[in-house]
């Protein structure tokens, strides 16, 4: 199955077989990064189960809600999310791309970082969309999310709008590698280098100090010598209008709009809900707290995904 954000060949293989020799978790899921909210209402329950029923090629849209009771934070939730928790804001694309010591800092804090986020396994939302699909409910996945816990679950019809933390690439020649064997580089560039981290962050940070990162060593693409850069889209950059056009044509051939844990607080994702209004498409949002959606949604469910989405029939 085609999707704008694969990537091709061997590495594809690769990285698939990298996440498929994980075992997905179905514990009970992590509560630390998840803000308050009532148990599901037996009427919203039902609402958003003829809301379903009633759609034949249903479009999804995930944001980092759906990945919190994984144990991974998100930056917006009231009280849990690193915006409430810090005033620390996350890298900008200009600053990793002209700073050594940006660049230095960024990846001395995913080093520490990446051992615990990339074993994060999902929870039952992911489990429950990635049967959605293979029933042929589901027809497109979105998700803003760069944990690949939705590949790690199964999804295949499914696009990482903002790319993925598993992948790095070279931003001179374009060569890419998994994040797991640039975790080799690091540990071989720093053998004596250790750093306990102070906190957590979204999407694979850690919280250090400047005197920590000082000596940490960061390696160059191996090919060609060039700045090494994670396959996501960071703050002030752009999706690319490849990827941006595909997801349209996607969202074309859908006949409904499910948001499942984003506020959507974000313009590049946002854009697609407003294509939806445009259609005229039913909107349903599934979301702890206000989102940019909620004055035009056809229905507003504010509960977690992992315990609305399993009592959903989907046959």
């Amino acid at each position: 199955m085609f999707s704008a954000s694969k990537c091709s060949g061997v590495f594809r293989a690769a990285r698939l077989h990298h996440f498929r020799s994980h075992s997905v978790s179905r514990a009970s899921p992590n509560l630390t990064f998840v803000p308050a909210c009532l148990p599901p209402d037996p009427v919203e329950v039902e609402e958003l189960q003829h809301f379903v029923s009633n759609s034949k090629r249903l479009f999804v849209m995930t944001g980092a809600g759906i990945s919190t009771e994984s144990g991974i934070p998100d930056y917006r939730s009231e009280g849990v999310g690193l915006y409430a928790r810090t005033d620390r804001r996350p890298i900008q694309h200009a600053e990793f791309v002209r700073s050594a010591t940006a660049r230095q800092r960024y990846w001395a804090r995913n080093f520490v970082g990446w051992p615990q986020f990339s074993s994060h396994q999902p929870n039952k939302a992911h489990l429950v969309l990635r049967d959605w699909e293979k029933l042929g409910k589901l027809h497109w996945l979105v998700t803003q999310n760069v944990d690949a816990l939705h590949t790690k679950a199964g999804s295949q019809r499914m696009t990482e709008l903002h790319g993925c933390t598993h992948r790095v690439f070279c931003l001179a020649c374009g060569d890419r590698i998994l994040r797991s064997e640039l975790q080799e580089h690091f540990e071989a560039l720093n053998p004596t280098w250790k750093a306990e981290a102070l906190g957590v962050a979204p999407d694979g940070d850690v919280f250090l100090t400047d005197e920590q990162v000082r000596s940490f060593q960061v390696p160059a693409c191996q090919k060609c010598g060039g700045i090494l850069k994670p396959d996501v889209t960071f703050f002030g950059d752009t999706v690319s209008q490849e990827k941006v056009s595909f997801v349209h044509q996607r969202l074309a051939e859908s006949d409904s709009m499910l948001v499942a844990g984003s506020s959507m607080q974000v313009y590049s994702g946002y854009r697609f809900a407003l294509a939806a209004r445009e259609k005229k498409l039913p909107i349903a949002v599934l979301n702890i707290g206000p989102t940019r959606l909620d004055h035009f949604a056809s229905l507003k469910l504010n509960s977690r995904c992992g315990e609305l989405l399993p009592l959903i029939v989907c046959t």
